[in-house]
């Protein structure tokens, strides 16, 4: 880079870093993207890109597939930590003692630790008993084998975001009060969208509740009880359908060492020669002013469309 490069470079760095450091951009909060950065501070893309690099690199930031990159929590490293086994009495490192105070809170636990940092993929009896520093087949006196310790895993992280004891008086309120509960827990386990299975659901007791709710939601407004559960069901595996690509966006991530946006700046010059041909004007016309995908947004903006079209079944106008 140019010394007026590195300059510009340096001075985007530091504005982002004050952002964040005095609580303008909180934790969570998404940070500009690349395509942002080069329109707001006039720079190229590859000064964008390590801009936002840097800022990876100091802990600052994270990327979160398909969202972009975001403020980071400050308690996540700690969060993220794999569970070690406990301490032995005395300082004594025989495995009898790890393997007494072994319960099935604590591998599930670890299990769940796993996932959320590495995807499900990485979750074994053998990953788990490690970070445990147990012996493998003491697993198995707890959980009879890897379906079941997932069916545990999705029990316990649904129970994290229990519904309120009473659900809005407006249908449309309730509804989106649990379709959005979901998608926070989707968000917050991008594993849990593609292990959760609507064809041969696994019998999760803590989503029955969710379930009870759209019926009991639903059917006091009106509708017949088929419907009703066509109508939930719907409505979860639309949220999944869009929480899968969080899953599969961290793998990509992984194996590319590039993040969604680094991957579309690859593509470009191949996607700008296609349009060039005049043969796609409507694309065009994006491309040139620029889209950023946000599955928050995404999932907002169908979540209203699904919610209108129930409004026609229960003989109510849409929300403007």
């Amino acid at each position: 880079m140019s010394g007026q490069a590195v300059s510009r470079y340096s001075q985007i760095v530091a504005e982002l870093r004050r952002r964040i450091e005095t609580g303008e951009l909180a934790p969570g909060d998404r940070v500009p993207s690349t395509r942002e950065i080069t329109k707001q501070w006039g720079v190229a893309m590859a000064t964008a890109t390590k801009v936002l690099t840097e800022l990876r690199r100091d802990g600052m930031v994270r990327a979160v597939p398909g969202v972009g990159t975001v403020v980071e929590t400050p308690s996540r490293s700690v969060r993220n930590a794999r569970p070690t086994a406990a301490p032995r009495p005395g300082g004594s490192s025989d495995a009898s003692s790890g393997q007494a105070a072994l319960t099935l809170g604590r591998i599930v636990a670890a299990a769940v630790t796993v996932a959320d940092a590495e995807g499900l993929a990485a979750v074994s009896m053998r990953r788990v008993a490690a970070d445990l520093g147990v012996a493998t087949m003491s697993l198995y006196r707890h959980v009879a084998d890897k379906e079941d310790l997932l069916t545990r895993m999705m029990d316990t992280v649904i129970a994290e975001r229990p519904l309120p004891a009473d659900p809005p008086e407006s249908w449309r309120e309730a509804i989106e009060l649990a379709a959005r509960q979901l998608w926070d827990l989707f968000r917050r386990h991008p594993w849990l969208g593609p292990a959760l299975s609507v064809t041969r659901p696994q019998m999760i007791i803590s989503a029955l509740p969710y379930s009870e709710w759209m019926l009991a939601v639903l059917q006091a407004h009106g509708l017949d009880l088929q419907p009703a559960f066509t109508a939930h069901l719907m409505l979860l595996n639309y949220a999944r359908g869009i929480a899968v690509n969080l899953e599969t966006e961290r793998e990509a991530e992984a194996n590319s060492g590039l993040d969604s946006e680094e991957w579309m700046d690859t593509q470009e010059p191949a996607l700008l020669a296609i349009l060039a041909t005049g043969r796609f004007p409507a694309l065009s016309r994006l491309a040139t002013a620029g889209y950023d995908l946000d599955l928050d947004a995404l999932f907002e903006f169908g979540l209203q469309r699904l919610l209108d079209g129930l409004a026609s079944l229960l003989n109510e106008s849409p929300a403007d």
